[in-house]
């Protein structure tokens, strides 16, 4: 508990947070014993916040064990709903850098480029330095076709009309009947793997993120040098997570959309 606070500071509240603090994954049901101990409370103060917090419905008990319910999302709830995309997004993408070790980012499409909105390095593997706010062209990235092969049939015809393809590298597609095959292949499987197309030794991956009505708003990607991993090693080994990853952003902005 903590101490020496101002005289504006209520001590329980403070201990009510601890209490609901003492359950995780790991423990999801704690004896009166347990929770006392975790949190440095006497058995009697502990019990007396245990059970308001089950008159409020965010603990249930069967007497002897204790468990946190449902209801404690609500406390979270308001938080996320204050959130925008990139802060939404940043502790996931956090997570699958860490877990990936490789660099992960979210862009949306801005006209005919996407643009950074998010973005964890692990590693400079790129010779141009990618930031919140970098702008590459649409067709020549992973997040980008993700994006593109999303859109309505009839903007995506008049991106293919008006789009110049100019490959960046002798592995790139140069041309938009090629680009409108890869884009529909996109479609149906669901995500996009470019490989050393817009800078040689770079691989990419990416799936998109969708609101709660099924739309495409954004995608989340991981990029990889090519010395590292093969095309086969990202679809076996980067995709699952980063495809669970996306799931996890979109749960977030759906209840974030729910609460405001």
């Amino acid at each position: 508990m903590s101490e020496d606070r101002g005289e504006h500071f209520v001590q329980s509240l403070e201990r009510g947070l601890a209490v609901i603090r003492a359950f995780g994954a790991e423990d999801p049901e704690l004896t009166l014993s347990d929770v006392a101990r975790r949190t440095g409370l006497t058995r009697a103060a502990a019990r007396r916040f245990l059970l308001t917090l089950t008159d409020l419905g965010y603990v249930r008990t069967d007497g002897k064990q204790f468990a946190l319910t449902p209801r404690i999302l609500e406390l979270g709830y308001a938080y996320l709903s204050s959130l925008t995309l990139p802060e939404v997004a940043e502790p996931h993408l956090e997570r699958l850098a860490a877990e990936l070790r490789e660099s992960s980012s979210v862009s949306v499409l801005d006209g005919d480029d996407i643009v950074y909105v998010g973005r964890v390095p692990t590693s400079r593997i790129m010779r141009v330095s990618i930031n919140v706010g970098t702008r590459f062209p649409a067709y020549a990235t992973s997040m980008g076709r993700v994006l593109l092969a999303a859109l309505p049939p009839a903007e995506l015809d008049a991106y293919l009309a008006r789009a110049t393809i100019s490959p960046l590298t002798p592995r790139a597609i140069d041309n938009t009947d090629d680009l409108r095959h890869e884009l529909e292949r996109i479609r149906t499987q669901g995500w996009a793997l470019v490989d050393q197309e817009l800078e040689e030794g770079l691989r990419s991956i990416a799936a998109p993120i969708r609101d709660a009505s099924g739309r495409t708003i954004a995608a989340v990607n991981v990029s990889a040098h090519a010395s590292r991993v093969t095309a086969q090693d990202i679809k076996d080994t980067l995709l699952p997570p980063l495809l669970q990853a996306a799931q996890r952003i979109e749960a977030d902005l759906t209840r974030a959309y729910n609460q405001r």
